[in-house]
């Protein structure tokens, strides 16, 4: 659960819990010359107590579902609940979370010499041979927890050869969607995970402030985005803006038409970063030049759309709701009906993922809860002319959401406040 009664000012930016912020930052903002510094330096990484707690997590989730274990392969699931990189490939590799203790591994025995580098101690890990099935493998340790034949989640990212061949040579399993334990247990954030997200969006906003500073005629979208690239190493991460000028801007996620920067033209830029493995998700639109009184109009709208999404977000309120209300002022200003100009959904969650569950889209009655996080990106995109979208990530709180990282839009003319 998220707590507002505190808050640490970090360079300008907002995170919960001031205990908790010098706890993950070895530096203040007061020892940083410049914001543009280094700002990643500092942080604190995930420790093995945050592991384990994700862990106990899945463990209460298994047993409110009913099942007896979940199986992961190389995923952003798995870093999640164990902090280790997997690759993906046709020999099985993954881990065993269940609700009787530690983490069980099923590694091929070639590479059970490497694994043995990454994978805790404490961790049982079982390998099979080249000519041997894991999926028996997997089947005999579902007995030696005592559930040879019981519920088996099997997690979203698992491929459909896994599933297939657990069915084949564990056939005594029940295999089921494991997606509601592993959205479950990462739709909520801690305060931890949110002040990594708090510091990641911060830092893509200045890389914008930045690489708008950098802005000419002629230059090539690949230019301004190599600046805010730039700029995001400077402050000691690895990060992106994706620009689209001119007539572009009206497709949603960009066109391949090439196009260099001229007077007049609206400039869209969508990117982000991580921290510790956690997402930022913005989108800035400005005008190069003099922004017209229809420009000036429809960033109007599309800002008064995301305020209005975050003013609907709260706990208990359905997601879709979130969505209806930013929908709703773009239909009142008169471009809807639907989605003829606000042609997608209002937001995705993100965490570890740029887009990740759940989703604020028409037709989810999944009610928000405090440490559930989302982009907030309403846009009118009118072909032919141009596309607006103004996107900041938020988080909800215990009565009501507020965005990640500040420095939210106030104009089509000053970008960030």
């Amino acid at each position: 659960m998220v707590s507002r009664r505190n808050f640490f000012k970090f360079g300008g930016l907002s995170v919960t819990s001031a205990g908790l912020v010098s706890r993950l930052f070895a530096q203040s903002a007061r020892e940083q010359p410049s914001r543009l510094q280094n700002m990643a330096s500092g942080v604190k990484p995930l420790a093995p107590e945050d592991f384990e707690a994700r862990q106990e997590k899945a463990r209460q989730w298994m047993a409110k579902h009913q099942m007896d274990a979940l199986f992961l392969i190389g995923s952003p699931d798995l870093r999640y609940f164990t902090g280790i990189n997997a690759g993906v490939s046709e020999r099985t590799t993954g881990v065993i979370l269940n609700r009787k203790g530690k983490p069980v591994w099923v590694v091929p025995a070639f590479e059970l010499e490497m694994w043995k580098e990454s994978i805790p101690s404490t961790h049982e890990i079982h390998a099979w041979q080249e000519h041997e099935s894991p999926y028996k493998l997997i089947g005999g340790v579902m007995k030696d927890l005592g559930a040879g034949s019981g519920q088996l989640g099997v997690g979203p990212q698992v491929r459909s050869f896994h599933i297939h061949g657990l069915r084949r040579d564990a056939s005594s399993l029940q295999l089921l969607d494991g997606a509601v334990i592993t959205e479950g247990c990462r739709g909520i954030k801690t305060e931890k995970e949110i002040a990594f997200m708090d510091l990641a969006n911060k830092i893509t906003k200045l890389a914008y402030q930045e690489g708008f500073k950098n802005l000419k005629a002629g230059m090539s979208t690949g230019d301004l985005s190599g600046a805010i690239s730039a700029t995001h190493r400077q402050m000691g991460v690895s990060g992106s803006g994706g620009p689209q000028f001119g007539l572009n801007t009206a497709f949603p996620h960009g066109s391949r038409v090439v196009r260099t920067l001229k007077e007049g033209d609206v400039i869209m830029v969508d990117g982000g970063c991580s921290i510790e493995g956690f997402s930022s998700d913005v989108t800035r639109t400005i005008v190069f030049g003099k922004p017209t009184d229809r420009q000036r109009k429809v960033w109007d709208i599309v800002k008064q759309a995301q305020t209005a999404a975050l003013k609907a977000a709260r706990p208990g309120v359905p997601c879709e709701q979130v969505d209806a209300a930013a929908r709703k002022v773009i239909d009142d200003a008169g471009f809807g009906p639907e989605y003829k100009y606000f042609a997608h959904r209002v937001g995705h969650g993100i965490g570890m993922e740029g887009h990740e569950y759940p989703y604020l889209v028409r037709g989810n009655q999944l009610k928000l809860e405090p440490g559930m996080t989302f982009s907030d990106e309403p846009g009118i995109y009118i072909y032919g002319e141009f596309g607006i979208r103004t996107e900041d990530c938020f988080v909800v709180t215990q009565d009501g959401a507020r965005f990640l990282g500040g420095m939210e839009a106030q104009s089509i003319d000053q970008p960030f406040s």
